[in-house]
């Protein structure tokens, strides 16, 4: 497979999920941010909690409608430039993508319509009932694609069918349960709430110091920072979660999140860092140029065991006998065993040789676990982006914690009669906003870049997963979607900027 292909392949699916991922948290979170206010007036009556659900709920709808282009797009690449990956794990990654197809995202869509039109036309019980199951729709939504991706991460609940060279699901509840999904779900919604929460705070802030809907804009600024603040701590617990799934299933990625060549016990994290540029695995220099350490706390993410061995990049790669660590190499030799035995059964079928393919099947299946280290060229090929993985990891803790600090500020200061005077922290909450995106975006980053060279962890190397097209075709496609996506981008925030610039009281 030409290496231009596979580049090409894989930046125009990294270019669709980059530009879906600055819609979707907005979606997540802001559609239970506008059933909050909403809540609120339906039970208060009052007219002007009215105006404040249907500012943000225009908002949202702008977002959600943007949105879902680009969500079809990326479905839709599954098949057309990764052909050898849907058909290997099809069976497995189809079902909770139709899930969300059929359930969630048809009842999103359909309580949508009378969330934005059904003002006056349906009860208020009806109608706050219909926002509540866009919110949920749409979390629904996320929890089903990112089973899908959990999956990915963590292969659980599924057989190999040599016959058919796919993935068969086996029990549909390991794979719907499994900690790797569970975790990445939490965490990958929490960091919606919290990009919908600066949202709020951000253009609530914009219009004090713009000295417009001072009353609307602050009541907004209290439950946007409010549910920004929890939502932050639980961004916290999930994350530890995360690390904790990531330590015991992919090793390789949580070292290269702290540039860790060297495995050992009482491991700390780094607070502040820089990477060394001439570290190899083959070289004695340090991994950093500089950097600040806070002791044990990656035993602990890792392990929960502040004395626990955190394996390095070389531990992984050349192994540690003393801590019962296989070679990458002789993973790549089982691997090896693997595929060349998929090959004797198929042509042992074909020769209708039931003894040789039962053979066969049986060495297949002792080193299934091992099946995509056949594909890799050398061992040092399961060590991913170290510098992209660490400093991504990094300015995401960086700015979670900016963000809790920011909410807990706002919060401090909505309810002073004069708030306007706190302009740095207003300006500060504004300039916010990017941030948020920013963080999410690292975590995406983390997460996908931090388990390369695989597709499916352990059994398909992405060079394997690609189809077998033109480059040059993807290539023009490539910069098709940029043109497009980029456009759709700057509308949605020409389209929103005008809509804020009427406030509250405007358009309604």
């Amino acid at each position: 497979m030409e290496e231009t292909l596979v580049d090409w392949s894989r930046a125009q699916f990294a270019l669709t999920s980059i530009y879906h991922f600055l819609f979707v948290p907005l979606t997540l979170g802001l559609g239970f941010i506008v059933a909050f206010m909403e809540t609120i007036y339906v039970k208060t009556g009052d007219e002007r909690w009215k105006q404040i659900t249907k500012f943000w709920m225009t908002l949202f709808a702008i977002n959600f409608a943007i949105g879902v282009a680009t969500g079809i797009i990326m479905e839709f690449e599954f098949g057309t430039n990764w052909a050898n990956y849907s058909w290997f794990v099809g069976d497995i990654f189809g079902a909770p993508l139709a899930i969300e197809g059929i359930l969630a995202f048809f009842m999103e869509s359909t309580f949508f319509a009378v969330m934005f039109f059904g003002w006056n036309k349906v009860s208020k019980g009806f109608h706050l009932l219909s926002t509540w199951l866009v919110a949920i729709g749409s979390n629904l939504s996320a929890l089903w694609i990112l089973v899908a991706n959990g999956w990915m991460q963590h292969p659980v609940g599924m057989v190999f069918n040599p016959d058919t060279a796919r993935n068969e699901m086996s029990n549909f509840w390991d794979v719907i349960l499994s900690p790797v999904a569970v975790s990445k779900f939490l965490h990958t919604i929490g960091s919606g709430y919290v990009i919908a929460s600066l949202f709020v705070v951000g253009i609530s802030s914009w219009l004090i110091l713009k000295n417009k809907d001072i009353w609307m804009a602050k009541k907004s600024m209290i439950i946007g920072a409010t549910f920004g603040f929890i939502t932050s701590l639980f961004i916290i617990f999930s994350g530890d979660e995360s690390a904790h799934q990531v330590a015991l299933t992919q090793p390789v990625k949580l070292a290269a999140m702290e540039g860790l060549y060297e495995g050992k016990k009482e491991a700390g994290i780094v607070a502040i860092g820089m990477l060394n540029p001439n570290k190899t695995l083959q070289n004695n220099e340090n991994a950093y140029l500089f950097e600040l350490e806070i002791p044990y706390i990656l035993s602990f993410l890792g392990y929960h065991d502040i004395n626990a061995y955190v394996p390095g990049l070389k531990d992984l790669v050349w192994g540690n006998s003393k801590q019962n660590i296989m070679s990458t190499e002789e993973k790549i030799q089982k691997g090896k065993l693997a595929v060349k035995a998929f090959k004797e059964y198929k042509n042992a079928k074909h020769a209708d040789n039931h003894e040789k393919a039962n053979e066969a099947k049986m060495v297949l299946d002792e080193n299934m676990a091992y099946f995509g280290y056949g594909y890799l060229k050398k061992p040092e090929d399961v060590v991913p982006p170290v510098a992209l993985t660490f400093y991504s990891f990094h300015l995401m803790v960086i700015l979670g914690i900016w963000f809790m600090i920011l909410f807990a500020l706002v919060l401090f200061i909505v309810k002073k009669r004069e708030i306007s005077d706190y302009k740095l922290i207003l300006r500060s909450a504004l300039w916010s906003i990017p941030l948020g995106y920013i963080a999410a975006e690292a975590g995406w980053i983390v997460a996908e870049v931090g388990r390369q060279p695989w597709a499916v962890q352990d059994l398909m190397p992405v060079g394997v997963a690609v189809t077998n097209i033109s480059s040059t075709n993807v290539m023009i496609t490539f910069w098709l979607f940029a043109v497009l996506f980029t456009a759709l981008l700057i509308a949605e925030i020409k389209i929103m900027a005008k809509q804020i610039k009427l406030g509250f009281e405007g358009g309604h």
